[in-house]
């Protein structure tokens, strides 16, 4: 899968990481793939369940190290 861009969010917390995720993914273009690394718990839940409110597809949730996950979200609108 292309990742267009990426957004590291470690040590960030709710509502931070959503804020942050929908400010990068609202300057990309359509159809272009943000990914988000997380090490909030909480926000491995909210941050996608948020972009799907927003209308994004979430692509994958991934865990991806101890206390680590990333977020793949493609921008729809």
């Amino acid at each position: 899968m292309q990742v267009d861009r990426e957004l590291d969010l470690k040590g960030e917390v709710c509502p931070f990481t959503f804020v942050k995720s929908k400010l990068i993914i609202e300057q990309m273009e359509k159809g272009q793939v943000l990914r988000i690394i997380l090490d909030y718990q909480p926000s491995v839940e909210n941050v996608p369940k948020s972009m799907e409110m927003e209308g994004q597809e979430v692509l994958a949730v991934n865990q991806i190290g101890d206390k680590l996950w990333e977020v793949v979200v493609r921008k729809v609108k």
